[in-house]
């Protein structure tokens, strides 16, 4: 075990995704020190998945590269990846947290050369695409990764492979005996940021997620837009790279459901609007199908959400989806029609189901010290120093998620100067 003494007023920023970066720089950039882990290979969170995000429609280098240079500048932030929070201890002021650092089997001497990648012939599903495609066990997490580290898979590596893997290095960086390490950190206050993870399709039986690669999520289609994602940017029916001449919405796809989600996920209608910007962008005429409940596009979002609901090949039908029946060239929405009264049933061929916002939180339970609410979403608890931010408080889009997180680290800036 090895202990990290933080000078007096030290901030533990728990998630490094673009709400804990934002919260890590504002406290370290008026003279906390700063503890920043992940347990993620990398920093980014979701938003390093997404092509482009809200309001203005950047690519996620847009928002996180010079993020990842200030972080890289500023002395007071200490980053960790692939560590997670085991135990808390103590009170605002003087809390003891214990650490996990899982194994990445690649030391600090790696250069990111990529040799071992090279070298190894051992293939998983990259968690990075949703498992659309195929990376190597030894690889590099995303292309603007940071740190710009390798990762290795062990548990996909044949004996072959793994003695390939450590041949290839020349400098010695891979360390396939590399064990758990446990940190403790001794802090004044405590930033939750752990984020969110799209929720789980296949627990909706009558979507049929499973049963056909022509349902997909959300998430997916902002990887297969992105230009570095599994299919170069080209949206396509998944393992077949069939173009498509119609797409079907499904929105609230586990949101506002007493038996999924029971809240609105927040950015869900928006992300349709913005997606139907990249359909449009590879296929002028395709048809277009949104099956809703309602369109919520808050403030300065309604201007785009009028334009794109002016598209002629755009067709907007109130009402839940029922059942999405899988035929053997596409599949089949189905859906009763809230205005006319009438049962809908629209083939196309691809369905997206507009998966809602669940709180990384919510699988595990909650870790010591932390309040969730019957959402698991953190509940701050200011007095103490227990501080949510961005999407860990409330499903949230990018820009209101920063405004948390400088909130939150303003709130454990006060409990640290106490």
């Amino acid at each position: 075990m090895t202990d990290e003494q933080g000078t007096g007023g030290a901030i533990l920023v728990v998630g490094g995704g673009i709400s804990g970066l934002t919260a890590a720089l504002e406290a370290a950039e008026v003279g906390n020190e700063v503890f920043l882990i992940d347990k993620s290979p990398y920093f980014g969170g979701r938003v390093a998945q997404l092509n482009e995000y809200f309001p203005k429609m950047c690519p996620p280098s847009c928002g996180l590269e010079i993020n990842f240079k200030r972080v890289k500048n500023n002395r007071k932030i200490r980053t960790y990846t692939m560590a997670s929070v085991s135990s808390v201890s103590g009170g605002p002021g003087n809390y003891e947290v214990s650490v996990e650092i899982a194994p990445r089997y690649v030391n600090s001497n790696c250069t990111a050369c990529g040799d071992c990648s090279a070298a190894c012939a051992d293939e998983i599903d990259n968690p990075f695409n949703f498992g659309m495609d195929k990376c190597k066990a030894a690889y590099l997490p995303h292309e603007m990764a940071f740190p710009r580290r390798y990762v290795i898979a062990k548990e996909g590596l044949t004996a072959d492979g793994a003695e390939a893997v450590k041949a290839s290095c020349k400098y010695d960086a891979v360390d396939l005996d590399m064990q758990t390490e446990t940190i403790t950190f001794n802090v004044a206050s405590i930033i939750w940021a752990t984020g969110w993870q799209p929720y789980d399709p296949v627990k909706m039986d009558n979507l049929n997620y499973d049963q056909s690669e022509a349902i997909v999520t959300n998430m997916m289609i902002e990887r297969m837009a992105a230009p570095s994602g599994p299919t170069g940017g080209k949206i396509v029916i998944p393992g077949s790279d069939k173009e498509i001449e119609s797409i079907g919405f499904v929105q609230c796809a586990g949101s506002r459901d007493e038996n999924h989600l029971e809240y609105c996920s927040y950015i869900c209608c928006m992300a349709t609007f913005k997606q139907m910007n990249y359909i449009r962008e590879q296929y002028p005429e395709a048809k277009i199908y949104v099956f809703y409940i309602d369109l919520r596009t808050p403030g300065k979002y309604e201007k785009f959400r009028e334009k794109l609901m002016a598209d002629e090949n755009a067709f907007f039908i109130k009402g839940k989806v029922a059942d999405i029946v899988v035929d053997g060239d596409g599949v089949t929405v189905v859906a009763e029609d809230a205005v006319s009264g009438t049962k809908v049933e629209q083939k196309v061929d691809l369905a997206v189901l507009a998966t809602g916002m669940q709180p990384s939180l919510s699988e595990g339970g909650a870790p010591a010290g932390v309040t969730l609410d019957e959402n698991s979403f953190v509940i701050s608890d200011y007095e103490n120093g227990i501080i949510g931010a961005g999407c860990a408080k409330k499903a949230a889009d990018v820009v209101t998620t920063t405004q948390s997180s400088t909130a939150a680290a303003l709130k454990a800036i006060q409990v640290s100067r106490r």
